[in-house]
């Protein structure tokens, strides 16, 4: 069996991933002094706005029953004057997109007052051209999200993974010059806990090294057509596979959307061992819709997760560690994890000895000695 997938979900996932860098930089700018472009909006301009978020919603939302009390939440906002005092588009999309929430609780939905230029910057990008390959560049000057990788001591692999970009145009190459890379490691961490969301096939590239057969990841309901997409790993690799690594995956409240389905997947199916904090909760693939007339973009989520094992997902409940502690300590507890199992299963003498010298280093290094005053000044002289 192999990977059941679609070229043109996967692109909507690279798109949202764009759409979400550029929604996110609209506030620094404005933060930083610098004046972000805005349109002035009047009661009419809300109006059709509204119409046009509920018909969209109606039309595509993972759940319809939710797309309908949503704008009837929206509708009842608009009548009771919520929205009178709003004069500004990127402040009134701010506040619909709080009250869409407010019903829904889906992180993943959202709207944002785009310019003519953004909004033509997307429509290229998805038609190809100039935007695309933009996009691409962007993206292979990120590493395709491949951000560090290093040998810990105790021969302890390392990955500092920030986007699960889809795979083609590079970002496969890179992916897999990576997974080579920790071959010879005797266990493995993954670092989430900046990576906000991606593509499904670079999931399933990913995980394809840590089973010796095809295993079945995920499942994604799509409403437009009522199926059913479901993705596999694959049988083969570029390389050795990584079948008898522990592997550690580091998650914070930041962890987001296919960055929380890998994790969510290999939590399930006993591969993974996952530290740090509870994860964002996003489990619902998303499409773009852009509205030139309106100046406004809007994310719609248009199917849910439906996980092989537990037949559901972490959609608004994000998944849960194995070992929670702070993101920030998620490295050193992990490492630490991954020598004491290592600890257990070396028999050379000295390879042994070097395993507890950097499990004593980490220890100490967490709790360090210390000595009071006194004590000290007995020493004096």
């Amino acid at each position: 069996m192999g990977r059941n997938s679609n070229t043109g979900f996967a692109c909507r996932q690279i798109l949202y991933l764009a759409l979400f860098a550029l929604l996110v930089a609209a506030p620094t700018l404005a933060q930083q002094g610098t004046a972000a472009p805005d349109r002035q909006i009047d009661r009419d301009y809300i109006r059709e706005a509204i119409d046009t978020v509920g018909l969209t919603l109606d039309s595509f939302y993972v759940s319809p029953e939710v797309a309908k009390k949503m704008e009837a939440y929206i509708r009842k906002q608009f009548k009771d004057g919520h929205y009178d005092k709003i004069t500004s588009a990127r402040d009134f999309f701010d506040k619909l997109t709080d009250d869409l929430r407010e019903i829904s609780k889906d992180k993943h939905l959202g709207a944002r007052y785009l310019t003519d230029e953004q909004i033509q910057m997307f429509q290229d990008t998805v038609a190809g051209g100039a935007a695309r390959e933009k996009e691409l560049e962007d993206a292979r000057r990120r590493n395709f999200g491949f951000k560090e990788l290093k040998m810990l001591e105790g021969n302890i692999g390392y990955l500092d993974l920030r986007n699960f970009y889809e795979t083609g145009q590079g970002a496969e190459d890179i992916a897999v010059a990576a997974m080579n890379f920790l071959a010879n490691s005797d266990a493995i961490i993954i670092d989430l806990t900046q990576n906000g969301g991606g593509s499904p096939d670079m999931i399933d590239l990913i995980s394809s090294y840590f089973f010796d057969e095809p295993v079945h990841l995920n499942t994604f309901y799509l409403r437009e057509t009522d199926s059913l997409q479901q993705f596999w790993t694959t049988h083969s690799v570029q390389g050795p596979k990584l079948t008898d690594k522990d592997l550690y995956i580091l998650t914070s409240h930041y962890t987001f959307s296919a960055a929380e389905e890998f994790t969510y997947n290999l939590k399930n199916l006993k591969r993974a061992t996952i530290v740090g904090e509870i994860t964002g909760g996003g489990a619902h693939p998303v499409d773009n819709h852009f509205f030139a007339g309106l100046n406004f973009g809007l994310r719609v989520p248009m199917g849910r997760a439906i996980n092989p094992v537990t037949g559901t997902n972490w959609e608004g409940v994000g998944v849960k560690p194995d070992i929670e502690v702070p993101a920030d300590d998620a490295l050193d507890r992990a490492h630490l994890e991954a020598l004491k199992k290592l600890r257990d299963k070396v028999k050379d003498e000295d390879r042994l000895n070097q395993i507890k010298w950097t499990i004593t280093t980490l220890e100490t290094k967490k709790n360090p000695f210390s000595v009071n005053i006194e004590t000290l000044n007995s020493y004096v002289g």
